[in-house]
């Protein structure tokens, strides 16, 4: 076991904001971030981790970073500038410390989330998704992600009621649980892609950890890359990605969908939300139904 230690930042900040600090962490220091959010202090933490000691002047860069992203509009939190630890720990007390802020998310009666530490038991033909946290990823609890994994549940129901094959695709998968859960319920094929090659690694990790390595298939891709024009598409298509690229590669997005299947977008906060909308509806996706959860928007869309 490696017994060097680590050497971790933490910036608490609200829930708004997570999505910006983690990408603003994650830029600054090279390194993938984490986050747990508390439900009882409504505050969102921000974890990376290094092999090594972080260059002095970080805790500078995150500061200003921070202010950018306060200027963009959004909550930074309650002390109006975000909350900066940098700490050494060791690995066994960072293993450990994570196990506190995880409790099993239900989708439904259909999924099961929980890390592999929680004894809780499934009901009856419910599917299990086990997720740790590791160094690069959280289990998964965001808005977005659950209005996801929601919507997945929901057309699998819909859709074994009719016999019917159902086919998925996860545009950005983190941590892979979207494409885990989807093949734990069922959908065939399932593809997933991460542009973050520590992503895909991590998402398989995952995948392998499930059992379900046989029925999916994680690759690293580029959204920008995708065909605007092929005959493989899917039942389903979930993109968790920030507005400015939703809409950059609307067309590119919308070609992976059947005709008569569903596009979830998310990621998306609430004040961008139209305009996301309106660039979709051009194309002739309409929004068949959406929820906005702390700042977070995220909608279904079906073809007219």
């Amino acid at each position: 076991m490696n017994k060097k230690p680590l050497w971790r930042i933490s910036v608490a900040t609200s829930l708004e904001a997570e999505d910006a600090v983690m990408e603003l962490l994650g830029g600054l220091t090279g390194c993938a971030a984490a986050a747990y959010f508390n439900l009882e202090t409504r505050v969102s933490v921000i974890n990376v981790f290094a092999d090594k000691p972080f260059p002095k002047n970080i805790r500078a860069e995150i500061a200003a970073g921070l202010k950018r992203v306060k200027g963009c509009g959004l909550d930074i939190g309650a002390s109006g500038s975000g909350t900066i630890e940098i700490t050494k720990v060791k690995r066994e007390d960072w293993a450990e410390s994570w196990k506190k802020h995880f409790k099993p998310i239900e989708i439904g009666r259909a999924l099961l989330v929980k890390p592999s530490w929680i004894k809780r038991k499934p009901r009856k033909g419910q599917a299990v998704i086990i997720l740790d946290p590791g160094l690069s990823f959280g289990t998964g609890q965001h808005p977005t992600t659950s209005f996801c994994l929601g919507e997945i549940c929901r057309l699998a129901a819909a859709t074994d009621k009719k016999g019917a094959t159902k086919s998925f695709l996860d545009i950005g998968t983190g941590s892979g649980i979207l494409a885990i859960g989807a093949a734990k319920l069922g959908y065939q094929p399932v593809k997933a892609f991460d542009f973050d090659p520590e992503s895909v690694r991590v998402a398989n990790a995952n995948a392998r950890v499930n059992g379900v390595m046989q029925k999916l298939k994680i690759t690293r891709g580029d959204v920008t890359k995708l065909p605007a024009r092929t005959a493989k598409k899917f039942q389903l298509v979930c993109a968790n990605l920030i507005s400015n690229l939703l809409i950059a590669e609307k067309r590119k997005i919308a070609a992976q969908v059947r005709r008569d299947g569903t596009l979830v977008l998310a990621g998306i906060l609430a004040a961008e939300f139209s305009l996301v909308q309106r660039e979709f509806e051009d194309l002739g996706l309409k929004l068949a139904a959406s929820k906005v959860e702390n700042e977070w928007c995220s909608g279904s869309f079906r073809f007219v």
